[in-house]
């Protein structure tokens, strides 16, 4: 009997639990929303090195929430570990991966930026982490790594070189850039996760 392949997933109810929680008074006001938490997760599963999972949900969180309970932490707690595997699991099995957030940096009214720049913003807050790791000075895989991660850096605006300022007048091209972030991700995951044969 052939077996069905089992794929960590996240559910909706997961989701709109840990929004609610993230909005509470027991959460900092600093804590990333649900599209932050995304991009964030997503440079964590690719990073060449892994972080602490105390760190990095201190840094999510922007310190330690006000828990209730044992057993409120442990559920939020599981819900997250529960993202990071989704996301995991949808690079790994080459599947498309599902973005919380539209691909285009035209603002909602009543927004200030973009969702996918505070997406782009979280994923970069990730990568400095271990930011050393990530672009391997000298190695082959550098330039590779380097040329992925420009749209990225473009789209989050934490740059102030005149290169990306320049890039960031040009909303056609900002826009193909945001466009190209869900196979980006994979790239660079290939790059980092999959060893050379």
């Amino acid at each position: 009997m052939q077996q069905t392949q089992q794929f960590a997933t996240i559910t909706d109810s997961e989701l709109d639990q840990l929004e609610n929680f993230i909005f509470s008074d027991a959460v900092s006001e600093e804590s990333l929303d649900l599209i932050g938490i995304h991009g964030f997760l997503c440079s964590l599963v690719i990073s060449p090195n892994t972080t602490d999972e105390q760190q990095w949900m201190e840094i999510l969180f922007d310190g330690k929430p006000d828990w209730q309970s044992d057993t409120q932490q442990n559920e939020i707690q599981v819900i997250l570990r529960n993202w990071y595997a989704s996301i995991r699991s949808d690079m790994e099995n080459d599947r498309e991966l599902e973005m919380p957030c539209e691909l285009s940096l035209v603002v909602e009214e009543g927004d200030e930026v973009a969702d996918v720049e505070t997406w782009a913003q979280a994923f970069m807050e990730g990568v400095f982490l271990k930011e050393d790791d990530w672009y391997q000075e000298g190695s082959t895989q550098e330039q590779k790594v380097t040329e992925l991660m420009l749209p990225i850096m473009v789209v989050s605006d934490l740059f102030d070189a005149k290169e990306f300022q320049e890039i960031r007048r040009n909303p056609d091209v900002c826009e193909e850039m945001a466009n190209e972030i869900p196979d980006i991700l994979v790239d660079l995951y290939l790059i980092f996760q999959t060893p050379e044969k």
